[in-house]
């Protein structure tokens, strides 16, 4: 996307909703993660998986987070003036996802405010949602995005 494209915190208005893009969860990638990154056996190991509480191999919350993170950036985020995250907050996971789900979601603007640094503290929440349309994560993002700069008086 060329920059004078990309949107700025002026473009943006509370309740605007941006749809993600999908991703589909296979279980090499689940067990890649989960040996690296949270080795867990009911992450790590289908026969323990699939005698503990949830009857099968579940992705990490860190993987479902990350999952979030490429869907948001490359689905929304890469067309606005992002500055830098602030805070990720309330992150809640609803249900687990498994191999062979395929994740979409949508980010909605809660708040715009601007400073006075030609900048503005966005804030938004985020879901993602499994094939049939079930929340499996939510999340409140905070980030700061450049506004227009204003003439000088």
């Amino acid at each position: 996307m060329s920059e004078p494209d990309r949107l700025w915190a002026d473009d943006l208005e509370t309740g605007q909703v941006f749809r993600f893009g999908t991703h589909h969860v296979t279980e090499e990638e689940l067990l890649d993660f989960a040996r690296v990154w949270d080795p867990q056996d009911f992450h790590t190991d289908k026969n323990a998986a699939e005698a503990g509480a949830y009857g099968g191999l579940i992705a990490s919350g860190l993987h479902t987070m990350s999952i979030y993170q490429k869907l948001a950036v490359t689905s929304v985020l890469y067309r606005w003036k992002v500055i830098a995250g602030k805070r990720l907050a309330d992150v809640v996971f609803l249900r687990p996802v498994r191999p062979g789900d395929t994740l979409t979601g949508s980010l909605t603007i809660d708040a715009v405010e601007f400073d006075d640094r030609d900048r503005a503290l966005v804030t938004s929440t985020s879901e993602l949602v499994n094939v049939a349309g079930k929340p499996v994560m939510r999340t409140v993002v905070e980030a700061y995005v450049h506004a227009r700069p204003k003439a000088a008086p």
